[in-house]
């Protein structure tokens, strides 16, 4: 049975919805102010993960909302200074993040709600009023803000000391110090050149913590959702204020199980601006990577530890996919077999499946998994040396490796990524051609310098006795 560690309770439990068979599921998106980074991507990566494990291995169904924040205090300063409307300004975000999260393999969700949608504006005017009703806010200057002293049970998410919160004391800025717990503001008032909307709550925007609240419950139904989930970094103070919020409107639990992703870290430090180790995706393709081998470094250690972004990692994921996809190959040329002698390969399969899903049930053990994935490739290989796989035998270990790649999501990326080398196919063949005449009149020199040209530029060949195929790097 699939176990969740709850950053709520502290607790690894067993997972399964609480209506049904389908699991409702929030993730808190990017802010579209700029693009997207990698270690936003590590969150997405590994919850995309959680998404894949839901559906294949606890077979569930998943609706699952994914917003993009496209109104705070970054996408408006942008704005601002771009000179454009705000929608002008985080569309291209939203694109760029869109086509960063496909090169990325992960699945699209049902619902990628923004906040400045009509309805979604109307649900946070809703929820405010709801909680004016319950006498958890009060008005400043035209400001709406939640007062935390009503809310018994503020901080427990955070693990946040009671005694030392300041009631009346109040935040209006959408991220603020994670030890300074204040009243936050549920709805700016309008300010001169700042968007503005009134349905209820006169005219301004909506605060940050807001947004998420009601579009989880506008898009995902009544609390409380099974899983909410995002980055460390969000735990306090935005999921804290989604409780206080949710909690305090509708007087019900908000989310059943809340999982959070650890930070990234590049070449051991924080990344920062300042330092100048913040990556995008393009920046790591520039670099000579291709998704699928970020994708398997983001997955290279447990989702709640945090990893270590490294050149050499890159390298070495690159490395670790050829060997699966190179084992993967030489399925393809296994002849026969005496059908006892495949039964070593039948006991290794049947053992990496089961310490596959073992890995996976255990909250998500994507360290272990790959290990699984790994002494599969590792002992097929010397099956294969040793003429013990027999037809069927391949065919078994393929199925095995597709079905983990189900949750993964790293092979069939990689494959997706060799289907489009970065030499056109005609070309690698008429080429190849080239070389395998220049190697029959013996002008070996021409046939290196095919092999060599062909290396630069992205694309190795590899002879066997079967004859010569090629892949890319």
């Amino acid at each position: 049975m699939l176990r969740l560690y709850n950053t709520l309770t502290r607790e690894e439990e067993p997972f399964a919805p609480a209506r049904g068979n389908v699991v409702r599921l929030y993730s808190c998106g990017p802010t579209v102010y700029a693009r997207a980074h990698i270690g936003n991507f590590r969150t997405f990566v590994c919850l995309d993960v959680l998404r894949r494990t839901l559906r294949h291995i606890g077979g569930f169904d998943v609706r699952q909302a994914v917003n993009y924040t496209d109104v705070d205090d970054k996408t408006i300063a942008g704005a601002e200074q771009a000179g454009v409307p705000l929608r002008d300004y985080t569309e291209p975000w939203i694109r760029a993040f869109r086509d960063d999260a496909a090169a990325l393999g992960i699945e699209t969700p049902e619902e990628t709600p923004r906040a400045t949608d009509e309805p979604n504006l109307r649900a946070m005017s809703e929820m405010i009023l709801a909680l004016e009703r319950h006498g958890h806010t009060y008005r400043r200057a035209g400001s709406i803000y939640f007062r935390i002293s009503t809310f018994p049970q503020y901080g427990r998410l955070a693990r946040l000391d009671r005694e030392g919160m300041q009631d009346g004391a109040r935040v209006d800025v959408d991220e603020y110090s994670k030890d300074d717990p204040r009243d936050f503001v549920l709805w700016k008032a309008a300010r001169p050149g700042e968007p503005s909307w009134d349905y209820g709550t006169g005219p301004g925007r909506p605060g940050w913590h807001i947004e998420c609240s009601a579009m989880a419950l506008r898009l995902l139904g009544d609390p409380p959702i099974d899983i909410h989930a995002g980055g460390i970094d969000l735990i306090f103070p935005h999921h804290e204020n989604e409780i206080a919020q949710s909690e305090g409107a509708t007087k019900r639990d908000f989310a059943r199980f809340w999982v959070h992703v650890e930070h990234l870290f590049v070449e051991g430090e924080k990344m920062s601006k300042s330092v100048g180790n913040v990556y995008t995706l393009a920046e790591i393709a520039a670099r000579g990577h291709r998704p699928s081998a970020l994708r398997y470094l983001l997955l290279s250690s447990h989702y709640r530890k945090q990893l270590n972004f490294t050149w050499v990692g890159m390298d070495q994921a690159e490395e670790a996919l050829r060997r699966i996809v190179d084992c993967l190959a030489r399925l393809d040329d296994v002849g026969g077999a005496p059908a006892s002698a495949s039964r070593r390969t039948t006991d290794v399969v049947t053992r990496a499946q089961q310490q596959f899903r073992d890995a996976i049930e255990a909250d998500l053990n994507t360290a272990a998994a790959l290990a699984a994935v790994f002494d599969l490739v590792r002992d097929v290989n010397a099956a294969i040396d040793a003429g013990e796989v027999s037809p069927a035998e391949a065919a078994a270990v393929r199925q095995a490796i597709e079905d983990f790649d189900r949750v993964l999501g790293v092979v069939s990326l990689r494959q997706t990524e060799d289907a489009r080398p970065p030499v056109p196919v005609e070309e690698i063949e008429r080429l190849m051609q080239e070389r395998q005449a220049a190697r029959q009149r013996r002008d070996f020199a021409a046939a290196d310098r095919i092999r060599r040209d062909l290396a630069d530029r992205g694309v190795l060949l590899e002879d066997n006795p079967g004859g010569t195929r090629w892949k890319t790097k």
